[in-house]
């Protein structure tokens, strides 16, 4: 079985068999997380229809050098900020996961290894959350982290700052 570089040069050649693999492989767990930032199950299935569409177009351009996995994800979330910012009227992030919803393992590793960390996120509003989960486990720029949560740029920015201070604070 082709691994991901090899199946992105397939496609660029025009195998639609290596594009339905590609799509196998990484459309549920892109799904995963684009449902975690977007509580509209049809933006949601419309951003990754349109991030393979991207993938099937761009794979000549595709240079290499990473993990095609992140690559697909820098495509997927961004084009759920462009549909997000077409429709006014969604509300842009699903919010926080319910920890029942989670599953046992995910809460396992939480606890575990991420205790402090996770209790820290916790106390914070849901409006530094959205930001810290924008710019930090996305790794959006200010400019798209502010177009996704539809909100001034300087305000991620002094969002951030204040999410910061109150992790150090909490963590120290």
């Amino acid at each position: 079985m082709a691994d991901d570089a090899a199946l992105i040069g397939l496609i660029a050649r025009g195998d639609q068999d290596a594009l339905a693999t590609l799509y196998e492989r990484h459309a549920p767990w892109l799904q995963v997380r684009l449902r975690l930032r977007c509580a509209d199950d049809e933006v949601v299935a419309e951003a990754l229809q349109e991030t393979f569409v991207a993938a099937w177009r761009g794979a000549g351009r595709w240079r290499g050098d990473g993990d095609v996995g992140a690559w697909l994800w820098g495509i997927a979330i961004r084009r759920l900020i462009d549909l997000l910012a077409k429709r006014p009227s969604h509300r842009p992030l699903a919010g926080v996961p319910d920890p029942v919803v989670a599953s046992a393992e995910e809460q396992v590793l939480v606890r575990v290894e991420y205790a402090a960390v996770a209790t820290a996120l916790n106390r914070l509003s849901p409006d530094l959350i959205a930001v810290v989960q924008a710019t930090v486990l996305d790794g959006l720029t200010t400019r798209e982290a502010a177009r996704l949560l539809k909100i001034p740029q300087g305000t991620v920015k002094t969002r951030m700052a204040r999410a910061r201070m109150l992790l150090r604070e909490a963590l120290s």
